[in-house]
C-alpha cells in the first residue's frame, strides 16, 4: 500500500521582487512503514520539502502539485481541518536546531502541556507526557527544568519526544544530529532506528549520508530544488546513476581512508534564476550539449534519475 505520495510539487518564495523556486517539480512515493532520506548540499530545498509536507512553509507557498497520505490529498483540505486532524496527530516534525524549537522562559512541562492544548488533546496528559519522555530515554525529573538546564543531547531528545507525543504515523526529522557530538549523534540515530522498528515512517533530512544509511529504506538526492535521483538506499549507494550523486558519494571519507576524495568546482545555480536544462550542467564532468535541455526522467531498478546519460 502506498503510504505517502509527493507528485510534481512546486514551492516558491517571493523576496525582493524575485521568485525563489525552492522545490521544483519533485515527485516520489513511499510504501507503508518505509522511510526516506533526503540528501543534498545547503539551500537545495530539503527543509522546504519537509515543511511543505507539514503545510508549514513560512513566507512561501505551494504553487502546484499534490501531497497524498494514504491516498487522500492533504492539500485539498482546509488549514483548519489539517491542523485539527493531521498535523502532529498523523504527521509531525523534528525541527532543525533543538534550542530554537524550545521556549527559554517556560519549563519542559509547560511546553508539553502547550503542545497538548494546541492540538486539543482530551486524554490523560500526565500519562501521555510520561510515556513520551520514556520513549526517548528521558527522566520525569526534567519536567521542572528550563531548556538552558539541559544538555544538547537532552534537548534534541526532548524535541523528538514532543514530536512523538500524539503518536503520529509519519515523522519528518530535519538535521536531527546537527551540532551534536559523536556520542550523542549515535544515541539519536539509535532512537530513530528504534522508532522505525516500531513501525513509524520517517523522513530524514540531512547532509550526513551515514545517518541516512542507518535509518532510510529509500533515498532522494536533491540539487537546486529538484530530486535528481530517487530509489532504494541500497541501489543508489552501490550503483549511483546521476553524476551529482556519484560526486556526493565520492566526497564522503571511508573508514579505511580514501585518497580519491573529490570536491566539485563552482557553485549551485541561484534558485531565483529561470533555469533551463540540467541544473548540474555547469559543474558536471560528463556534461554534453544536449544537457542544456531539460533532462528526461529515466526509470531505474527502484526509482528514477534525471539525466541525459541514460536516454
Amino acid at each position: 500500500m502506498t503510504f505517502l505520495t509527493v507528485e510534481n510539487l512546486k514551492v516558491q518564495y517571493q523576496t525582493q521582487g524575485k521568485t525563489i523556486r525552492a522545490v521544483d517539480d519533485v515527485t516520489f512515493a513511499l510504501e507503508d512503514k518505509e522511510s526516506i532520506g533526503i540528501a543534498g548540499e545547503s539551500a537545495c530545498g530539503k527543509s522546504t520539502l519537509g515543511m511543505a509536507i507539514m503545510r508549514a512553509v513560512q513566507g512561501g507557498k505551494i504553487v502546484s502539485g499534490d501531497i497524498c497520505m494514504e491516498d487522500k490529498s492533504i492539500l485539498e483540505i482546509s488549514e483548519e481541518q489539517f491542523a485539527k486532524t493531521l498535523r502532529w496527530k498523523e504527521i509531525s516534525m523534528i525541527f532543525q536546531g533543538a534550542m530554537n524549537s524550545l521556549d527559554p522562559v517556560f519549563t519542559v512541562k509547560q511546553q508539553f502541556e502547550e503542545v497538548l492544548k494546541t492540538h486539543d488533546y482530551k486524554g490523560d496528559a500526565k500519562k501521555t507526557i510520561s510515556e513520551s519522555l520514556s520513549s526517548v530515554g528521558l527522566p520525569l525529573s526534567i519536567l521542572a527544568k528550563f531548556p538552558h538546564e539541559l544538555s544538547g543531547g537532552m534537548k534534541q531528545r526532548l524535541v523528538i519526544a514532543m514530536a512523538l507525543i500524539l503518536k503520529p504515523k509519519f515523522v519528518i526529522a530535519d538535521e536531527p544530529t546537527t551540532a551534536l557530538d559523536v556520542l550523542v549523534q549515535a544515541q539519536i540515530v539509535s532512537l530513530l532506528k528504534k522508532l522505525k522498528k516500531a513501525g513509524m515512517s520517517l523522513m530524514i533530512i540531512s547532509h550526513d549520508l551515514g545517518v541516512i544509511s542507518e535509518v532510510a529504506d529509500k533515498l532522494g538526492i536533491m540539487y537546486a530544488g529538484k530530486i535528481v535521483e530517487f530509489g532504494s538506499l541500497a541501489e543508489i549507494l552501490s550503483n549511483p546513476k546521476h553524476p551529482y550523486t556519484q560526486a556526493l558519494l565520492k566526497s564522503v571519507p571511508k573508514m579505511k581512508g580514501d585518497a580519491n576524495l573529490i570536491t566539485l568546482k563552482g557553485d549551485p545555480p541561484s534558485l531565483s534564476d529561470i533555469l533551463t536544462g540540467c541544473r548540474f550542467y555547469e559543474r558536471c564532468p560528463k556534461a554534453m550539449d544536449k544537457c542544456k535541455k531539460e533532462p528526461p526522467k529515466i526509470k531505474t531498478e527502484s526509482g528514477y534519475t534525471l539525466c541525459w546519460l541514460y536516454e
